[in-house]
């Protein structure tokens, strides 16, 4: 089998040309017109002048197009830096710096972000871009932009990326503040696919649905890759409405749809979600973040699908899985057994191999980790052990069926449907505000999204602040919308811990407490 989307779409043309590779919003894209329209662009940008290897950062709303130009700078030798299509200017500009992309792949205006004005903003950083390519968010036929750019046929040959080399980068939140860029390379997902085709016996046939930001690891396998190794129609939509959802399941006869916990949530609340034929669903992938044992059994028995996860991170894959195979109380209770082509042992906080007692810190080798943190040396030092070994950062614990159950995380982050927030990163931004004399960001529990962002300040003498103030100064200076806090308590003084430290433990249970009042 091909082990390059390039190489397998080339295929997909020569077998099937007109068969639906994406259904989106506004028109249905054929594997011929994908691999032309990625053709056109991936000439116009080696026309350009970019090199092999060099970064090209895409921010583009989620739907046909981000796929036409991952596949196009694939197909160029060049490295997509993958932008959320909700970052914010802070976090945007950082990851540009960060991952040294000198051309962009971006609307003239994506939601409150002027195309002109970061380029600026980069330029006055001694960051100025050598390529920016203004392109509609579909990169349709008929655009007038598209036709100009692409129009010349005479460029230079193509030199697509194998298997092995880094093509994609994305962010990752951590305990250290601003994202840092995770190496991605297609070797890794066409691993990821192999377990996914066998625990959820997936095939052609099958129609997917995903509704998960395209960058990021979970939107990777269930639309970039895996249904393009099927040779499967996948249908994008350009952002998650729980009521469009629903109805693109029943219209489409969707079998397969993969969401975070937060969005089948969502969509379980809908009031109409009972007048919805869902019939035609097999299985909802979910996962990043807990999934709440009570929604996920209400979830199958009023659709009559299975609900499956994997275990794992952006940085590492996955490490286990549940199957349509197992029980119900296995499939909603643990997230799985470890998958076969993944060595997974457990470390205890000294570094000490507590495989056998059941319960440590997973940690991984095997073919879907990734290179580690893009030209981060002290990050990928505190990513990988010397023995080699990739570590998660979370707690865990495996039973006697050999089922591992996620029971804790030694990171400091909120997960908030499905996303990683650095609680750090939410207290630099929020330290900015002068009325702030220290600031902790704690994860407080919600039935919707799992966690929100709850910070606890300390203010200085006389001082007084409220949400609105805070967000509205937040937003003024391009903090990304997700580092926001949703509840903000003024605490007189923050309780310290021995270490000198804000006691964030003390204030976990605190938040928790509230949560359960409300």
């Amino acid at each position: 089998m091909e082990r390059t989307l390039a190489g397998l779409i080339e295929r997909h043309v020569r077998q099937r040309p007109e068969a639906i590779a994406f259904r989106g919003e506004h028109e249905d894209l054929s594997w011929a017109s994908y691999e032309e329209r990625a053709n056109r662009l991936a000439r116009h940008l080696l026309g350009r002048g970019l090199e092999a290897g060099e970064r090209v950062a895409v921010l583009l709303p989620d739907g046909i197009g981000v796929h036409i130009a991952y596949l196009a700078c694939e197909k160029a030798g060049l490295i997509v830096v993958g932008i959320g299509p909700r970052a914010g200017a802070e976090e945007f500009l950082h990851l540009m710096e960060k991952s040294g992309a000198c051309a962009l792949l971006a609307p003239p205006r994506h939601r409150e972000l002027e195309l002109r004005e970061l380029c600026e903003t980069l330029a006055g950083r001694q960051h100025p871009l050598r390529v920016v390519v203004p392109v509609e968010q579909a990169l349709e036929s008929g655009d007038p932009i598209w036709e100009e750019i692409t129009a010349d046929s005479s460029l230079p040959a193509m030199r697509a990326l194998g298997a092995d080399e880094t093509f994609l980068l994305n962010s990752t939140s951590g305990t250290t503040g601003l994202p840092k860029c995770v190496a991605h390379h297609q070797a890794r997902w066409f691993a990821f696919h192999e377990p996914a085709v066998r625990n959820g016996d997936l095939s052609r046939a099958d129609i997917f649905c995903s509704a998960l930001p395209s960058p990021f690891g979970f939107g990777l396998w269930t639309a970039h890759f895996t249904p393009t190794i099927l040779g499967a129609t996948c249908i994008v939509p350009e952002d998650f409405d729980a009521a469009k959802i629903l109805a693109t399941i029943e219209r489409e006869r969707v079998t397969i749809l993969a969401a975070v916990s937060t969005q089948f949530i969502l969509m379980l609340e809908h009031p109409d979600f009972d007048s919805f034929d869902l019939s035609s669903l097999r299985i909802l992938f979910t996962g990043g973040e807990a999934v709440p044992y009570t929604r996920a059994a209400s979830f199958e028995e009023r659709t009559g699908a299975k609900v499956l996860q994997f275990y794992g991170s952006n940085e590492a894959g996955a490490l286990s899985g549940t199957s349509i195979h197992d029980t119900q109380e296995k499939r909603l209770r643990t997230a799985g057994r470890p998958l076969p082509e993944m060595q997974v042992r457990l470390f205890d906080a000294e570094g000490n191999d507590t495989t056998s007692d059941r319960k440590g810190q997973p940690g991984c080798k095997g073919p879907q980790c990734s290179h580690g943190y893009w030209r981060d040396p002290a990050a990928n030092a505190q990513l990988f052990r010397k023995d080699g070994w990739m570590l998660t950062g979370d707690i865990a614990s495996i039973d006697e069926d050999g089922y591992l159950s996620v029971v804790g995380r030694t990171a400091d982050l909120i997960i908030r449907g499905g996303k990683n927030i650095s609680g750090p990163a939410v207290e630099a931004a929020c330290l900015t505000l002068s009325s702030i004399r220290l600031a902790a960001a704690v994860a407080i529990p919600d039935p919707i999204f799992g966690e929100r962002v709850c910070l606890y300040v300390e203010l200085h003498q006389g001082a007084s602040l409220d949400l609105p103030e805070l967000t509205t100064h937040l937003a003024r200076q391009g903090t990304t919308k997700e580092c926001w806090p949703e509840v903000l308590i003024t605490n007189h003084p923050l309780p310290i811990s021995s270490g000198g430290k804000v006691a964030k433990n003390e204030l976990r249970r605190d938040a928790a407490a509230r949560a359960g009042d409300t």
